[in-house]
């Protein structure tokens, strides 16, 4: 008897330590944040403010031309996409983020976007990532796949991320529909003709990402 009660608690520690071990690699996954997520977290302020405004001179720039007959093009660089989350974003938009969301930053390759925020929940805080492939399926429509979502290190749940895109994409005013492929839920986002004044209309025609920028093309015609 004190034998097999002797083995008992043997396997019984066996068991707390392999649980312990289990919940210490989870809560380090948990907490496992990206490379270039930091990298951007440590970036020099005033040189975040610089690009902060080149990105809203640019689209401010884009905005004039969406107003005249032609074609026209945008480029925009991942450090000023950075630069404005981290300044203009939170000084001048801060209404756009979900309460529980900070400190927005993308990291964009050929094809892929990677979107990477800070996520309060109480006292819990972790580093959300999104892999997003971005392309147009026709004109003035955007589809996004999401192909990965991770808290740290750990796949997420879809649901919650899903419905903070949709809350995002309802301020905005556009039309959103979900559709799946391969597995991947999309969200098909109907952007409205841009620049519609003075019976022109602008279609956004390319969505480009490439390393480190996106590209946006199109033309403005009379409707």
């Amino acid at each position: 008897m004190k034998r097999w009660l002797q083995l008992g608690l043997g396997m019984v520690s066996v068991l707390l330590v392999i649980l312990a071990a289990v919940l210490f690699l989870v809560q380090r996954a948990a907490q496992h944040v990206p490379e270039f997520y930091t990298e951007t977290l440590q970036a020099d302020p005033a040189r975040q403010r610089i690009a902060g405004q080149r990105m809203t001179k640019a689209a401010a720039a884009l905005a004039s031309d969406l107003q005249r007959e032609g074609r026209w093009q945008a480029v925009f660089s991942e450090e000023e996409i950075n630069g404005w989350l981290a300044v203009e974003l939170v000084e001048k938009h801060a209404d756009l983020l979900a309460a529980a969301v900070s400190d927005p930053r993308v990291k964009i390759e050929p094809e892929n976007l990677t979107l990477a925020f800070r996520y309060r929940d109480g006292r819990r805080s972790v580093v959300v990532s999104l892999s997003v492939d971005a392309y147009l399926v026709e004109p003035n429509v955007v589809a996004l796949r999401i192909r990965k979502a991770r808290a740290g290190s750990l796949p997420l749940p879809l649901d919650k991320i899903l419905r903070e895109v949709s809350k995002s994409t309802d301020q905005l005013e556009w039309q959103i529909d979900w559709r799946q492929a391969g597995g991947d839920p999309v969200a098909q986002i109907t952007i409205p003709p841009l620049g519609a004044r003075r019976n022109r209309q602008a279609q956004i025609e390319t969505l480009r990402l490439e390393s480190g920028k996106i590209v946006l093309a199109g033309a403005t015609k009379r409707s």
